[in-house]
């Protein structure tokens, strides 16, 4: 078993909450600082939207082959699934404004050198810089868990979600009025500075006004390598089953994002214009479910219902896109993913979470983001050879039954009840 879990019989339990300060004092800490770092982990997203849907056009400059450009894809990824969980141990020892304020600097560093990349490594180099110091969201989510009363968690845990729905919604709309519609005279130099100028002020917002939330008193936990800081949280029956739900349904959407273009183009002969607004539309309802409803959900039906709940929706709307001839029936397939997204996400996190102890908490989360980057790198691939081998419905209809895979395991998960707090540090 991991440190600060322990089992009685056959449940697991869990440490007591540890707050940073008193109860008045958790309750101001946590109003005061929510806003603002849903303001932080916003402006520093939309910068990351404006260049993810230009990568193809800064490689089409260097005549990059079709198997380097996806390749250019996934680096981010893969070098964030490397790192993550070496962040979330930092922000464990040092705190999380540590961790954010380097990983805000190195994605300035990464965009300045994207928006003046002269040749095709720099544009590999520049998004590997990205993703190896990757560590703003699992220290964002570890500072949710600092600030926030496990009954609260899913709602704190949302606002992430909400970030990531907004920064999609606005950064690549931003960014293609800023490159233009023509290839040949596109201008792809701004987006990256600008991309470079959001992250900035991101790093001036934790520098100036964010607060510390690393409960103060905390044992260090010994240090340990990226492997064994996996291999301790799947020791765990119960956190071990969630990370394994955050694998499968990561693969699936990220799967289904990656093939559903080509799929559109086949169906309705659709181009980039209708496929950006259908995004769009998905991310306005993500977004609205994650930013505005999941708290009051989350305390009417609890986060175990919503997370197999939120799976349920996202295997029917797996089903219903092979089977949507018109738009109508493609807007309620993906409607269904969206709010399934929405409800399953920042339920999961919050379970996750609440399965780590006080003092592990950057750790499991740098864990769970490092998973969930090797879905985002595996999915494309799986869905692509899906896509050639079996025809454009299969990755859409295997999905839904990893997702239903998915759902299987977060049901009727093992009760966690509180142990002692944690032992403070001498």
């Amino acid at each position: 078993m991991g440190r600060g879990l322990r089992r009685d019989g056959e449940k697991e339990t869990l440490p007591r909450y540890s707050a940073p300060c008193s109860r008045q004092g958790r309750r101001d800490i946590t109003i005061s600082t929510m806003p603002i770092l849903f303001l932080i982990v916003l402006i520093d997203l939309i910068g990351f939207g404006l260049v993810i849907p230009l990568l193809p056009f800064y490689a089409e400059r260097f005549q990059a082959s079709p198997q380097q450009v996806t390749v250019l894809l996934a680096t981010f990824s893969f070098f964030q699934m490397l790192a993550a969980p070496v962040w979330g141990r930092l922000s464990d020892r040092v705190g999380r404004r540590p961790v954010l304020m380097a990983s805000m600097a190195a994605a300035a560093l990464a965009y300045l050198w994207l928006g003046f990349a002269s040749a095709l490594w720099m544009l590999f180099a520049a998004r590997a810089l990205a993703g190896a110091c990757a560590g703003n969201i699992a220290a964002a989510q570890a500072y949710i868990a600092d600030v926030t009363p496990p009954e609260k968690r899913a709602r704190g845990m949302g606002m992430i979600g909400a970030a990531f729905g907004l920064g999609f919604i606005i950064g690549p709309a931003l960014g293609g009025v800023l490159a233009g519609d023509k290839l040949a005279t596109a201008d792809l130099r701004t987006p990256g500075l600008l991309a470079c100028g959001l992250s900035v002020i991101a790093l001036l917002g934790v520098v100036f006004v964010l607060k510390e939330s690393l409960p103060a008193g905390l044992a260090p936990r010994p240090r340990k390598g990226r492997i064994a800081a996996l291999r301790d949280a799947l020791a765990r029956r119960t956190l071990a089953r969630l990370l394994l739900v955050f694998f499968l349904a990561i693969l699936a959407f990220g799967g289904m994002e990656s093939v559903f273009a080509l799929w559109a183009m086949a169906q309705f002969g659709w181009g980039p214009e209708q496929i950006g607004y259908l995004f769009t539309y998905i991310g306005v309802l993500s977004a609205t479910m994650q930013g505005g409803l999941i708290g009051r959900l989350t305390a009417r039906f609890g986060e175990e219902k919503l997370l197999v709940a939120g799976l349920a929706l996202i295997a029917l709307g797996l089903l219903a896109i092979p089977l949507s001839h018109d738009l109508a029936v493609l807007v309620v397939a993906v409607s269904c993913l969206a709010i399934g997204m929405g409800a399953m996400q920042p339920s999961l996190n919050s379970l996750i979470s609440r399965r780590a102890g006080a003092e592990e908490q950057g750790e499991v989360m740098g864990v769970a983001q490092s998973i969930a980057s090797l879905s985002r790198v595996l999915g494309p691939l799986f869905a692509g050879s899906l896509f050639a081998g079996l025809g454009r419905d299969s990755p859409f209809l295997v999905g839904m039954v990893l997702v239903i895979a998915a759902a299987a395991l977060g049901w009727r998960l093992p009760p966690a009840e509180p142990a002692a707090a944690p032992r403070p540090a001498e």
